[in-house]
């Protein structure tokens, strides 16, 4: 059993509206350049595909693209976007769920693997990873470095977002490195603020890099966003990407 949170059915069917900027060409297009990239001709396996924020226009490039999900509300959502033979999906958990075939690239984007609550997991998912990557075949994270160094003592959240429809701020708990991210957002149609907040276990670029090596995969690049823009000690996330020997 996963410890990942399960997305219900009333946030899948308004996620797309309210991260509706993440699906602008701006914010997806060097993704899809730089995945489509890496996955040359071969298949690619999407964990935590999600609603096909990713997925399905990385399928529409050309690219066969398979997915996992845990949540068959998300996968409920991709499948009005695109048909199962089109873009296959699997529900299960990115740490365990194994799908047939081999494949080029396998990737986790938007902070997904901090889903996983628990260090073991997160091993466990690059080790999955691995498993599903064809000799030579890489595998990509895109997500936030952990933002302790906003936290001053004594504090007890970081906000990430303060705006007119919506606040965001972060907690944690040091000890276990979870991260629990709160968000009070406004109702366009009643004013009323709707108040959510989700569980993530961060994790630092280098221990990442150890859960690879425990999976058999070598470090190959790590850059601060799709663009390629260099990874600095202030970069607020980062594109990571691992290999498979051949």
């Amino acid at each position: 059993m996963t410890s990942s949170e399960v997305w219900s059915r009333a946030t899948a069917e308004r996620y797309d509206e309210e991260d509706a900027e993440m699906f602008s060409p701006s914010v997806l297009g060097p993704a899809l350049d730089f995945l489509a990239e890496l996955a040359g001709h071969g298949p690619a396996l999407e964990f935590a595909i999600g609603t096909g924020r990713v997925g399905v226009p990385l399928r529409e490039r050309g690219v066969p693209v398979t997915g996992v999900e845990l949540s068959t509300h998300m996968a409920a959502v991709l499948r009005r976007k695109v048909d199962e033979e089109t873009l296959p999906v699997v529900l299960g958990d990115m740490a365990s769920t194994v799908v047939p075939g081999e494949f080029t690239l396998v990737y986790l984007v938007y902070n997904t693997i901090s889903n996983l609550l628990t260090q073991d997991e997160q091993v466990e998912c690059f080790r999955n990873a691995a498993r599903h990557l064809a000799p030579g075949g890489r595998f990509v994270i895109e997500l936030n470095v952990p933002p302790l160094r906003f936290l001053p003592p004594g504090a007890a959240a970081v906000p990430f977002d303060v705006s007119e429809h919506h606040l965001g701020f972060d907690t944690f708990d040091l000890v276990e490195q979870i991260l629990v991210s709160h968000h009070l957002t406004r109702d366009a149609e009643d004013g009323r603020y709707r108040r959510d907040a989700s569980r993530h276990r961060y994790a630092w670029p280098a221990e990442l890099d150890l859960m690879a090596r425990l999976a058999g995969l070598d470090p190959e690049r790590r850059v601060a966003d799709w663009d390629g823009t260099p990874f600095t000690a202030d970069s607020p996330k980062h594109v990571s990407v691992w290999r498979k020997p051949a």
